[in-house]
Formats: structure tokens, C-alpha cells, sequence
């Protein structure tokens, strides 16, 4: 299983950024997938997650209303689209999967600072 991330970067507060997740090595159409972030001193939270072909969508209180999360089967990518950015979302955000075990990516650092 292998899963890259991308998209991070240094955006201004209000900004907009989308984050993508290269999935390979699994079935990818065959699983749910997430994106989790974690704050330097804080722990890991789920974000956001998507069922296996999208139709169920569930977000973390802190991001409902500004984050979307997508997929597309055909290109083994999930994406997280960001709006409205705010300094509380600075983090590393990474993609996750559960098969037997838990997999992640090694995350993309998002930095919001004007």
C-alpha cells in the first residue's frame, strides 16, 4: 500500500488549497478512505472521509462548510479541497486507509499565515 500526498503549502488566511492522495497497491475503489491532520503538539484528527464510491461524505466539526472531500476511482486519488483557510488549520495532513491494518501517508504540511 502506498499512498503520496500533495498540494500543501504556505497559503494566507481565507486562502484555498487542494490536497491530493496518490493510492496505490490496493483496491482502491474497494475502500473508504480519510484525511486525518495533526498540529504540532496536538493529536491526529479525522478531518474528513468518503465511502467507497463517494456517496457518503462525513467532516469534523471544524471544517464543515469549507472543506471537500472527493475521489476518483479512475485515477486512485482522493482530494481535499480547502476554503476559507484559517490559522487553526495549519497542520500536517495526511491520507489514511484501513485494510488489515491502518496505512498512512508520510502528509503534506499545510501552513496558513498571512
Amino acid at each position: 500500500v502506498q499512498l503520496v500526498e500533495s498540494g500543501g503549502g504556505l497559503v494566507q488566511p481565507g486562502g484555498s488549497l487542494r490536497l491530493s492522495c496518490a493510492a496505490s497497491g490496493f483496491p482502491f475503489s474497494s475502500y473508504d478512505m480519510a484525511w486525518y491532520r495533526q498540529a504540532p503538539g496536538k493529536e491526529r484528527e479525522m478531518v474528513a472521509s468518503i465511502s467507497k464510491i463517494g456517496e457518503i461524505t462525513n467532516y469534523a466539526d471544524p471544517v464543515k462548510g469549507r472543506f471537500t472531500i472527493t475521489r476518483d476511482n479512475a485515477k486512485n486519488t482522493v482530494y481535499l479541497q480547502m476554503n476559507s483557510l484559517k490559522s487553526d488549520d495549519t497542520a500536517t495532513y495526511y491520507c489514511f486507509v484501513k485494510r488489515i491494518w491502518n496505512y498512512w501517508g508520510r502528509g503534506t504540511q499545510v501552513t496558513i499565515s498571512s
